[in-house]
């Protein structure tokens, strides 16, 4: 056993997390070797501080916010905060990320390596973890309010970016917020 938790569910838990882990870690670093290295590490720390873990909550919140602390300070020590303008091959030859390719036309990636570090985290774990904003805050340890507010400046900021462009953005009123 590693700290309450056996190799069986060390295994399930790594089976069914480890593929998002390394794609947010990817969208974040936009590294492969990075996004290993931080997938690697995120579940040693998973692992090894699981007896912390509330089997009452969800796991997914708490595994992303290993996840993003682990990534904040592996791009500290790398002093590489540039996204590049494409998308790594490394994503594009994915079967499971084929999918992504579609989404991620390159306009809309170029807007969203523009904006700060702290919107992006917010864009990539709410559209592409699909996590929701309150799971959001509680990873960021922010109130809901702020992070509602978080996504909002980064949703406004990207439409700025794509205006002219063939990418559709929400309508004024429209619930950006569904998912709380």
């Amino acid at each position: 056993m590693i700290n309450n938790i056996t190799q069986e569910q060390a295994e399930a838990i790594f089976r069914k997390h480890s593929a998002d882990v390394y794609r947010v870690a990817l969208f974040l670093s936009k590294s492969p070797a990075l996004a290993d290295d931080i997938t690697q590490d995120t579940f040693l720390q998973v692992f090894s501080k699981y007896h912390t873990y509330d089997p009452a909550q969800p796991i997914n919140p708490w595994i992303y916010k290993i996840e993003l602390n682990i990534t904040r300070k592996t791009m500290r020590k790398q002093k590489w905060h540039i996204f590049s303008k494409e998308i790594p091959d490394i994503v594009l030859n994915s079967v499971e990320n084929a999918v992504l390719k579609n989404e991620l036309n390159e306009e809309l990636w170029k807007a969203i390596n523009k904006l700060t570090q702290k919107s992006k985290e917010i864009i990539v774990m709410h559209y592409y973890s699909g996590l929701k904003l309150s799971e959001i805050a509680a990873v960021l340890g922010i109130p809901l309010g702020t992070c509602k507010s978080r996504l909002n400046t980064a949703l406004t900021s990207l439409e700025k970016h794509l205006v002219g462009n063939n990418i559709v953005t929400a309508n004024k009123g429209e619930d950006l917020y569904g998912t709380v």
